[in-house]
């Protein structure tokens, strides 16, 4: 029996990846292998073809990747229900700057604490997560950086949320506009827009994904040490592992090793600040690259570090020196993840 969400997310496919700039899509219709599964899985864990994970299509194991983050973390049951992750996704959100994610993750929280779904295990910590998951609680964690005001148990599923945003974050600076909405579409439609997604979206909260089905998209690997945190839940443990072994494979193929050493380096100085808008904290750093590395420099730190302001030119000169679309998502994700690695160690430096 086919799904009946069928009928408003097959319209919805074309309208998503329209949304993407900068580089190619895949189309839902010619979508194969792993590319494909991780398509009908969006649609039916997700509730909608989600362009911030669809974005990802011309690199397969990035795809793959950012799939299992996302679905692992947030989306399948476990002891925090999906409206106090949806709390933390939206101040992450906020925090980096990303209207598009804010706006969504703000709606969908707001629809689940306003009439909450069940699930299967969530009601372990009680409806509202348990005690220091109230939305003022989290949002003041991620604002402040400070000791996690929830219990240990919890760290796995809201650090991991905290996380996955953190990456998808910049990816969606660099990659979307500022709502979710087509070009050129009139701001008016943002309403009926995000209730049609919301509505997708609640129907996927219902149906209680599986845990660990997206795990077999990629080969086991071992926990990053700076996620340490992660390995209390086995399941997130194994998709974070995974996912950002995918994502640092692809970027020492496509990913100068000049840049990757020097991004790394500004990361460990990084207090997870907003630089400001001047270029004298990007330019002075860039100036040690060899010539035919500086637009990948330039790219990688943007995205890392104030990912708001990756432009046009900023591509433009990447592509310039040769760069196509696996390279650009290559940089592009890998100093996202860094960014991501980074940021959730300093959410829990007192833990």
């Amino acid at each position: 029996m086919k799904d009946p969400r069928l009928l408003v997310q097959s319209p919805l496919r074309r309208l998503s990846l329209l949304q993407v700039r900068h580089i190619a899509t895949v189309p839902f219709g010619e979508a194969t292998g792993d590319t494909a599964r991780v398509y009908r899985e969006l649609e039916r864990d997700f509730g909608v073809l989600a362009p911030p994970i669809a974005l990802h299509a011309p690199v397969p194991a990035l795809l793959a990747a950012s799939w299992m983050t996302l679905r692992e973390t947030m989306l399948v049951d476990g002891l925090v229900p999906r409206a106090a992750k949806e709390a933390v996704a939206a101040a992450v959100s906020r925090s980096n700057q990303c209207p598009f994610c804010t706006t969504m993750h703000s709606t969908m929280h707001n629809s689940l604490a306003a009439r909450p779904t069940s699930s299967r295990r969530g009601a372990k910590a009680g409806p509202n997560g348990g005690a220091g998951t109230a939305p003022d609680q989290l949002t003041a964690w991620i604002d402040s950086a400070g000791r996690p005001p929830f219990a240990p148990e919890l760290t796995p599923e809201l650090a991991g949320t905290a996380f996955c945003l953190q990456y998808l974050n910049r990816m969606v600076n660099v990659f979307l506009g500022a709502q979710p909405l087509p070009p050129r579409a009139p701001d008016r439609a943002v309403g009926p827009v995000l209730r049609v997604l919301t509505g997708l979206m609640r129907s996927s909260v219902r149906a209680s994904p599986r845990t660990g089905t997206s795990l077999s998209l990629l080969p086991d690997a071992p926990l990053p040490q700076d996620l340490g945190w992660a390995a209390a839940d086995p399941r997130i443990a194994a998709a974070l592992a995974r996912s950002t072994a995918a994502v640092e494979l692809t970027a020492a193929e496509l990913v100068p090793e000049s840049v990757r050493d020097l991004v790394a380096a500004e990361l460990a100085r990084w207090d997870g600040g907003d630089p400001g808008l001047g270029r004298a904290w990007l330019d002075a750093p860039l100036r040690e690259l060899p010539s035919a590395d500086r637009p990948a420099g330039n790219l990688a730190l943007l995205t890392a570090l104030a990912s708001y302001r990756v432009d046009d030119k900023a591509i433009a000169d990447f592509r310039q020196n040769g760069g196509g679309d696996r390279e650009i998502l290559a940089v592009t994700s890998w100093a996202a993840q860094r960014a991501a690695q980074r940021r959730s160690g300093q959410l829990l430096r007192d833990n």
